[in-house]
């Protein structure tokens, strides 16, 4: 019987630990939009590794190409910053691109899973992406 609740209490709070990282304040803008990524402003993102900025969403979207069939798009709008007080969107920083940086709250996030590194305990909005498998990439949320 002890070993159960001890268990059970295990269990609660790591679930309370992961649960915080799955909210954040970050407004839930709708957004809808398909990209062509043969358009010179999304070049970068005709190579694994690169990334892109797309006007949408709360602050902005930075969409990042995972490998060759897998992109992954956050909202530039610091969790961090919650009112969006700071004027600067997120961006990645010069000597990490995948570092991504808010300069009002020293709070850096990873463009790779939009994950907390520092200065903030919630994740970043996350926008769901759909390859066509050629030159078209939807980025939406709804």
């Amino acid at each position: 019987m002890n070993l159960k609740v001890i268990f059970l209490s295990f269990t609660l709070i790591l679930l309370s630990g992961c649960i915080k990282y799955n909210q954040t304040p970050v407004p839930n803008i709708p957004f809808d939009k398909t990209i062509d990524l043969n358009l010179p402003s999304y070049d970068a993102l005709n190579g694994t590794g690169g990334w892109a900025y797309v006007t949408g969403g709360s602050r902005g979207i930075i969409v990042y190409r995972r490998s060759i069939d897998e992109f992954i798009a956050f909202d530039r709008h610091s969790p961090a910053d919650a009112n969006g007080e700071c004027a600067q969107p997120l961006f990645p920083t010069a000597e990490n691109f995948l570092v991504l940086k808010d300069t009002c709250n020293n709070a850096t996030f990873s463009l790779y899973d939009g994950m907390p590194m520092t200065g903030s305990e919630f994740t970043l909005r996350q926008y769901q992406t759909n390859f066509n498998g050629s030159n078209l990439l939807r980025i939406f949320n709804q």
